[in-house]
C-alpha cells in the first residue's frame, strides 16, 4: 500500500486536493519511530482554525497537509505499541502530545514540551506546531500511539454513532474545556460568544453541564437561525441594541454568570456598522462588560502570535487593546490556551454512546468527500451553519 491523498494549503484562500506520500513510521525530521502506528482515515473534519490559515492569517506555508481532527482505524503498529490492535476504531485528539514530560503527565496535553521544537505543544496539519503531517487525507501516522489515543470499545456501536463521535477529536472537547473553566454549572447563566461549530458545542456542553440558560451570540442570521432552531437563546450582535441590553432582555438582568469566547482574533465588531470591521479585542472586552463580578471566562476561541493579516501593527503580533482594567475591577478569572483533549474525551465518548449529547446534530455535521473538501472550505468560510466531516474512503455513507 503506498498511494494517499490529502487537502493541501496553496496560497491565501486556496485549498487543494494532492497525492501525498504514504504515511511512515517516522517524526517529521525523519527519526523512525516504534511508538507510533498508520490509521486509515474514517473522518476528518474542517475546523475554523484550519480556515485561519486559508484565509492568510497565519505563516502557514504552501504545501503544508491540512486537518487535525481525525478519527481513524488501526492499519499498522509500531513495535512498541502495546495496547493497540490493527482493526481498532479511534479518536485521534487533536494535540500531539508524549506523555513522558512534566505538562503531559499534569494533563496539560496542549503544551507538551517534547513533541515541537519551537514552543510547547504540537498538533496534526497546523502551523508552527511541530510539522505533523495533517489527518485531512486518506491516511496519517499518529505518534505515541498509546498515550494519544481513544479507542472506541465497540466498533460496530461505533460506527452507527460515527457523526458524533468524530466531535471528540476537537470540537466538542474544546467546547466543554470552554464551558468547564467558564465555571458552568447546575443553574447558571451562560453566554457563547460565536455561534459557529466550536461555540456550538460549549453550548451543548453547558447544557449537559446543568446551565439553567444558554444564550448564543453571533453576527451572522443563519448561524443564529441554526442555534435557535437547536435550543439555545441567541442574540444579534449586528443589531445596534447592545449585548447588554440584549441580555437583559432574556434574562431580565444584563449580566451572566459564565461567558465563552469561541471566537478568537478575528473577531468583528458589534452593532449594525461595527460588525461590518474587525476588531479583534471585541468579543474578550465585551465578555467582560456583561460576566458578574468574580465570574470566569473561558476562552478556547484562538489567538495567534502572528497575524499578517491583522488590522493594525499591534494586533500583527498577537497585542490587542483588551479593558483588563475592566476584568482586574471585576475580579474576575480567565482561562486560555488549547484544550486539552485527553482530559475529557473519553468521559465525552460515554456521554456520546448514552445519548446524553446529540452533537452532529447540533453543529450541523454535513458529510463530504475528499474531493469535496475545497468546496467544504468555501462554504464554510462563507458562514454556512454546517460542520463539514471529510469521509475520504466512502465508510460514512456506507454506515449511514
Amino acid at each position: 500500500m503506498s498511494g494517499n491523498r490529502g487537502v493541501v494549503y496553496i496560497e491565501q484562500g486556496k485549498v487543494e486536493v494532492h497525492s501525498i506520500p504514504f504515511p511512515k513510521l517516522e517524526t517529521p525530521n525523519g527519526k523512525k519511530i516504534g511508538h507510533g502506528v498508520i490509521l486509515r482515515v474514517i473522518s476528518t473534519n474542517i475546523c475554523g482554525s484550519d480556515q485561519h490559515m486559508v484565509r492568510g492569517r497565519t505563516t502557514a506555508p504552501a504545501g503544508l497537509v491540512l486537518g487535525h481532527e481525525i478519527t481513524g482505524e488501526v492499519i499498522e503498529l509500531g513495535a512498541d505499541v502495546e495496547t493497540l490492535q490493527k482493526g481498532d476504531l479511534v479518536s485521534v485528539p487533536f494535540n500531539v502530545a508524549c506523555g513522558r514530560c512534566r505538562t503531559c503527565k499534569e494533563q496539560h496535553t496542549g503544551v507538551c514540551l517534547t513533541v515541537n521544537p519551537s514552543r510547547a505543544g504540537g498538533a496534526y496539519g497546523y502551523v508552527d506546531m511541530g510539522g505533523w503531517v495533517g489527518g485531512q487525507a486518506e491516511y496519517v501516522m499518529v505518534p505515541y500511539a498509546d498515550f494519544n489515543l481513544l479507542r472506541f470499545p465497540d466498533k460496530d456501536q461505533a460506527m452507527s454513532k460515527i457523526k458524533d463521535l468524530t466531535c471528540l477529536s476537537d470540537i466538542l472537547p474544546t467546547g466543554f474545556h470552554g464551558a468547564v473553566s467558564a465555571g458552568v454549572g447546575p443553574g447558571t447563566t451562560v453566554y457563547i460568544a460565536g455561534a459557529g461549530p466550536v461555540g456550538l458545542a460549549a453550548a451543548a456542553s453547558a447544557r449537559l453541564l446543568g446551565a439553567a440558560v444558554v444564550i448564543v451570540g453571533d453576527v451572522n442570521p443563519a448561524r443564529l437561525q441554526h442555534a435557535r432552531k437547536v435550543g439555545f437563546e441567541t442574540v444579534d450582535l449586528s443589531l445596534d441594541a447592545t449585548l447588554s441590553e440584549q441580555i437583559e432582555q432574556i434574562l431580565g438582568t444584563p449580566e451572566v454568570d459564565c461567558a465563552v469566547d469561541c471566537v478568537g482574533f478575528e473577531a468583528r465588531g458589534h452593532g449594525h456598522e461595527g460588525s461590518r470591521a474587525e476588531a479583534p479585542a471585541t468579543v474578550l472586552n465585551s465578555l467582560m462588560e456583561v460576566t458578574r463580578a468574580a465570574g470566569r471566562i473561558g476562552i478556547p476561541g484562538l489567538y495567534v502570535t502572528e497575524d499578517p493579516g491583522a488590522v493594525d501593527a499591534a494586533a500583527k503580533r498577537g497585542s490587542l487593546s483588551v479593558r483588563l482594567g475592566l476584568g482586574w475591577a471585576k475580579s474576575h478569572s480567565f482561562f486560555t490556551g488549547q484544550t486539552p483533549v485527553m482530559k475529557y474525551n473519553r468521559q465525552l465518548m460515554q456521554a456520546i454512546l448514552w445519548d446524553r449529547i446529540n452533537i452532529a446534530e447540533i453543529v450541523g455535521v454535513q458529510l463530504i468527500t475528499l474531493d469535496e473538501a475545497p468546496s467544504g472550505y468555501a462554504q464554510f468560510d462563507a458562514g454556512t451553519p454546517k460542520k463539514f466531516v471529510i469521509d475520504p474512503h466512502n465508510l460514512l455513507k456506507k454506515a449511514a
